[in-house]
């Protein structure tokens, strides 16, 4: 049975596969199927793909057809994709805005496959468990989709149902994906830059949270917990999560029935206040970011409802970002730096960002910073706008190799969408001055005289046990290097590549006389006739043309290889 299962497993892995590449063959990316195996064994694949697909894919552009792919590939190449619209530090702009139009909307499956799957979840039937339950979902996604109900005692709940064999289905694709970043990265090294293998192991953490339904009732939890002793928490709400009929792959959410905010007229038809609206989206944003560094990391008008009274209702809470104390502070300290123009101190904002990297050329990081501020403080159109702010930083950053959180591009995205829907409900609010408050009192706890004085004495306390430590470390050092067990290894890791390369280039040289060494002696010994003999012909020489048609054609694969061979070498 075990052997039975590993085949099936390895069976559907194969036909993945090959379904991949048939698809990537169709969108025109025949070079890139070439680096996949040598020996080109998919491209006879394309022989299968009508000539008329093709031909309209040839007038789409490179990147319009890795959208397309990524759509036709499935749930987990399109959750992919949405992952690396946030990447813009890593992909061009032009990809990156094809990645976000990336649908992530499917059928719906037949209801009662999806009673099946919370059947199973729930450890009941459904008729037991539920007054009502209404077999026709009204939304759904490639992952799941949201079935309304009504329990026993009366409370109308959304329930969201996983997919049957949706989580195997992404097993398998992060396998593929897996092999296909550790191809590229050592057959195609221009890639390397881009990590490969790193952008797909977060891809697998973050998309395994999201199949885990537990851990969005836990997101939710978290939001509503941050604003329910604040005073902004009277008109912000989160949804109700019933933890008896959540699992994994269930989620019981209370049912919401408001006003979509993007919907005017029925706004004003409940008379609801938009200006008022758009002032608390704001400010319950700028908390989220600035105060509890836990925030909503897709507010687009899908996911905001207005209910009764003005209070604003954030759904789907699959996409939640975080950001560090520390973190805070360096984005206060930016915003108010841009606002200042202090290009210096932008620098240094930036910097802390990064990790304090190694700035290659200041001066022109210094000229291109001076030139934005300066652009900023006359700019008519947008002024206001804190997006633009991060958006264009984001080009600098990029431009000159420095490395943000990538909480920073998932900040700056969800900042451009709050700002769309704040500036469609109330064109005039000016958000830059309504985050003034929150950026200096998140600046103004770095200074705090209690903290300040708390940091100070932790440093106090970790010196004096350095200092207790140091004299047994000292000895310890001392005692070492008197016994002879300190080493020195040096390496130059631009050598080692060149180093690899002569010794490929020796051993193709030395093959390549023997190889005609071999030749000349093998066409002497049959002008000679020299014993033993086979049939008419030397024996010694038949094999000497033998071993020299071998040697010939393993010495034409390595250089057909190039510089990218199986040496471990070029992973470092």
């Amino acid at each position: 049975m075990g052997l039975l299962s590993y085949l099936r497993k390895r069976y559907k892995h194969f036909r993945r596969y090959n379904q991949i590449m048939s698809i990537l063959l169709k969108y025109g990316f025949e070079d890139l199927v070439s680096y996949m195996e040598e020996k080109k064994r998919f491209i006879f694949l394309r022989k299968f793909i009508p000539k008329r697909t093709h031909e309209q894919a040839l007038h789409l552009s490179k990147w319009e057809k890795v959208r397309l792919a990524c759509e036709e590939l499935g749930p987990t190449f399109v959750k992919f994709g949405q992952l690396l619209s946030n990447r813009p530090d890593l992909l061009p702009a032009d990809l990156v805005h094809e990645f976000e139009k990336l649908q992530d909307k499917v059928p719906p499956m037949p209801g009662t496959v999806a009673i099946g799957v919370v059947e199973t979840e729930l450890k009941g039937k459904v008729a037991d468990l539920f007054a009502d339950f209404e077999v026709d979902a009204f939304a759904s996604a490639s992952m799941a989709q949201v079935h309304k109900a009504k329990l026993k005692t009366g409370e109308e709940i959304a329930l969201k149902v996983q997919r049957p064999g949706i989580k195997e289905v992404i097993e398998s694709d992060i396998k593929v994906m897996y092999y296909l970043a550790e191809v590229f990265t050592r057959r195609i090294p221009s890639l390397k830059s881009f990590e490969p293998m790193e952008l797909v192991k977060n891809f697998e953490e973050s998309i395994q949270k999201e199949l885990d339904f537990v851990r969005e009732s836990v997101s939710i939890q978290r939001f509503h917990n941050s604003f329910k002793n604040h005073k902004d928490g009277q008109y912000v709400h989160s949804p109700l999560v019933y933890r008896e009929f959540t699992t994994s792959k269930v989620l019981a959410l209370e049912f919401i029935n408001g006003v979509k905010i993007s919907n005017l007229e029925h706004m004003h038809k409940n008379g609801l206040d938009r200006e008022l609206i758009a002032k608390r989206l704001a400010t319950s944003y700028f908390r989220q970011v600035f105060d509890f560094g836990f925030f909503h990391a897709d507010p687009h008008p899908g996911n905001l409802f207005i209910l009764p009274d003005n209070k604003i209702c954030y759904l789907d809470y699959g996409m939640m970002g975080t950001i560090l104390h520390k973190d805070m502070e360096h984005l206060g300290s930016l915003f108010l730096s841009v606002r200042s123009k202090d290009v210096r101190k932008i620098i240094r904002s930036l910097q802390s960002l990064s990790g304090h990297p190694v700035i290659r050329n200041f001066r022109d990081l210094e000229a291109d910073l001076n030139d934005f501020v300066q652009n900023y403080a006359v700019r008519e159109v947008h002024k206001n706008e804190m997006s633009t702010v991060l958006l264009e930083l984001k080009d600098i950053i990029i431009k000159h190799g420095l490395k943000v959180p990538s909480h920073f591009f998932l900040l700056a995205r969800s900042l451009v969408t709050i700002e769309g829907v704040v500036h469609f409900l109330d064109p005039n609010l000016d958000l830059a001055r309504m985050a003034r408050p929150y950026l200096i009192r998140t600046v103004a706890k770095n200074y705090n005289p209690l903290l300040f004085a708390k940091r100070l004495f932790n440093s106090a306390y970790e010196i004096a046990k350095y200092m207790e430590d140091f004299p047994r470390d000292l000895k310890n050092a001392i005692r070492k290097i008197n016994q002879g067990e300190i080493k020195v290894d040096l390496r130059h890791k631009g050598i080692d590549p060149i180093v690899h390369t002569l010794h490929r280039m020796t051993r193709q040289v030395i093959a390549a006389v023997i190889i005609a060494a071999l030749l000349v002696g093998s066409s002497l010994m049959i002008v000679a006739s020299t014993p033993p003999l086979w049939g008419d012909s030397s024996a010694p020489a038949v094999f000497g043309f033998i071993l020299a048609g071998y040697m010939s054609y393993r010495v034409l694969r390595d250089i057909r290889k190039g510089d990218h061979d199986e040496w471990p070498g070029w992973e470092e």
